[in-house]
């Protein structure tokens, strides 16, 4: 009889399960014992591998969770709206500049009011700038290198859509506050579970089929043009989960669990 390959998990994600071993994240791989280290070796899956080693176990030809795909895009805006270009994925009208003549290059291209981003490892609506005028402009080019100039959508709420592999296992409104135009929970927005548009959810599994993503929480906004994608992100908050009586680790282990992912 074949004796079934051992699936571990290294990130937090997946203690909960009952049929992963957990080993948790070591930076060191001496620090992982003999024994250990010669079960992720062998492992047949590894969930969670983190940044640190999800590109060194792909190298091994180790199947992981999330995919590659997913770990990729993390945190890195231009790489994902360059990969919602070639799909051809609705996303609000986004540029990227660089070079001491980028003002001037920015306002060639946009009209105020637009939106500045921090293109990489910014989250929580901390990188994201209400661009009005000349000197709202310089302050936001002051903060980066690569200017990433996006379009901006006066909307007062937008959804978010999380996926775990392929199956869609929450969607929400996310409703602004009154005095931000970002609609972050973790900047007083308000969580909504109702009527969520279908055409929404069929995006992100658009989306998701065509690249590989397996394990992000998608933003959408619904605009006269249909929904279009603002960002995925690989790590998202859980405050919607709680706010529709579930655990997110507690729906993660069932699904590793059932061989879901």
């Amino acid at each position: 009889m074949v004796k079934e390959a051992v699936r571990i998990s290294l990130g937090r994600q997946l203690s909960l399960s009952g049929t992963i071993l957990h080993l948790g994240l070591r930076c060191n791989w001496d620090e992982y014992t003999r024994e250990e280290q010669a079960l992720i070796v062998q492992a047949g899956k590894i969930y969670f591998p983190t940044i640190f080693y999800a590109h060194v176990f792909h190298a091994m030809g180790k199947e992981i969770f999330p995919s590659l795909s997913s770990y990729n895009l993390l945190g890195d805006k231009i790489r994902q709206t360059c990969l919602f270009e070639m799909l051809q994925i609705p996303h609000p009208r986004t540029r990227f500049f660089w070079g001491s003549k980028r003002a001037e290059k920015i306002l060639a291209e946009f009209r105020f009011p637009f939106i500045g981003k921090i293109p990489r490892a910014s989250s929580r609506g901390r990188g994201v700038f209400f661009i009005d005028s000349p000197s709202a402009l310089k302050g936001y080019l002051k903060r980066v290198n690569t200017a990433y100039i996006q379009e901006y959508v006066p909307i007062d709420r937008d959804i978010r859509v999380v996926l775990i592999g392929r199956d869609i296992v929450l969607s929400y409104w996310k409703i602004g506050a009154p005095d931000d135009f970002r609609t972050n929970v973790a900047r007083g927005s308000r969580i909504s579970l109702e009527d969520v548009p279908e055409e929404a959810l069929e995006l992100v599994r658009d989306l998701s089929a065509r690249s590989g993503i397996d394990h992000a929480g998608f933003d959408i906004c619904m605009t006269e043009r249909g929904p279009l994608v603002f960002e995925a992100n690989i790590h998202f908050g859980t405050e919607g989960f709680k706010e529709a009586g579930l655990s997110y680790r507690e729906v993660i282990a069932d699904m590793a669990d059932a061989f879901r992912i």
